[in-house]
């Protein structure tokens, strides 16, 4: 997710020692101790999240989302009552989870410092994005793990995903929804509910399927314009996006580029001039053009942009942000963009 990131300072020393005093002698916020019985189903181990083991011990009762896909994913699974904290939120959360929202405590609006993140005791960190739990942003994940707090970072944005480099990543394979109901499983099994993930999952999967029955969206072109209007952040092949138009089997005009987020100048996308423009709707303050509505000013103004053809008539489907990224909102993008190639009478 094209991000300007923050950078941090180092974090005191003290709140450091004394969350790891509390992990040594086994006393944390929730009142345990080293020597009450273990909890029935627990420890749970995942093998591989992201390359590494996570191993949690009981069941969370202090769990902080560094990312706003990760906070939706647990209120969607009726987690309010065991989280203490959330971060790094581009739009208003997901309809229908306003009120259990509102009873967790909103750390910073995008990455709250680590310290920031210790005051509320957390004993289980989940984020969305290697970038949250890597250097520069909140926390690695060694940090954490140090100071006996297990970690779990979403698959969508590891597997299949080559990290290294400057940008957002690219993808080695594309992306699909599987992997988010991999994300989805995994975090409840965590806190024990399986059966709530199941549902989560179930009705996810009806979702796509009534939004994607007699699709036939072959001949229509689609863009996905995230963020930025000087140097825009365009979707590639093979994340989010290319799960929204892989489902539709509509064709993205970036699909020549296994970057998640490349930034492309306007001329290239001018000469691309797709049939459909896919605009994020963000309501963070972080770049230029964030809104949907700068998005549309913009090109409707711009002499390079403002003579394409989605422009010129108008073909332009909102989306948040969460919907752009893969989380359970990519539903909502399947949902979204088929009902507007549709209305724009692009379906066969």
């Amino acid at each position: 997710m094209p991000l300007a990131h923050p950078v941090r300072s180092a974090v005191p020393a003290l709140a450091g020692v004394l969350l790891l005093t509390a992990a040594v002698t086994g006393c944390g916020p929730s009142g345990a101790s080293a020597k009450d019985a273990p909890e029935r189903g627990y420890p749970v181990t995942l093998a591989d999240d992201c390359g590494r083991p996570v191993r949690v011990d009981r069941a969370p009762r202090r769990a902080v989302a560094l990312d706003q896909g990760a906070a939706e994913i647990m209120l969607s699974l009726g987690l309010a009552d065991r989280m203490v904290g959330t971060a790094t939120w581009t739009d208003p959360v997901l309809k229908g989870l306003e009120k259990e929202n509102a009873k967790v405590p909103r750390l910073a609006d995008r990455y709250p410092s680590f310290e920031k993140v210790l005051d509320a005791e957390p004993d289980f960190a989940a984020a969305s994005f290697a970038y949250t739990l890597g250097k520069g942003g909140v926390a690695p994940r060694e940090r954490f793990e140090q100071l006996g707090v297990p970690t779990y970072l979403s698959p969508s944005d590891c597997v299949g995903k080559d990290n290294s480099g400057d940008g957002d990543g690219v993808r080695t394979r594309p992306l699909t929804m599987e992997t988010v109901y991999g994300e989805i499983r995994d975090l409840a099994r965590v806190f024990a509910v399986p059966e709530r993930g199941e549902k989560l999952v179930a009705g996810l999967k009806a979702r796509v399927a009534k939004a994607t029955a007699a699709a036939d969206f072959t001949d229509a072109t689609v863009l996905y314009w995230y963020s930025d209007a000087k140097s825009p952040y365009m979707a590639g092949c093979c994340g989010a996006p290319g799960i929204v138009t892989n489902a539709l089997g509509a064709k993205n005009v970036f699909d020549d580029t296994r970057e998640e987020w490349p930034q492309i100048n306007w001329e290239t996308v001018a000469d691309r001039d797709p049939d459909v423009l896919v605009l994020g709707d963000l309501t963070r303050r972080a770049q230029s053009a964030e809104s949907a509505a700068k998005k549309i000013e913009f090109l409707e103004s711009d002499p390079v942009t403002r003579n394409m053809t989605a422009v010129k008539h108008k073909r332009y489907v909102l989306l948040s942000g969460q919907a752009l990224n893969p989380t359970i909102r990519t539903v909502e993008g399947i949902e979204k963009v088929a009902a507007a190639l549709r209305t724009y009478g692009l379906a066969k």
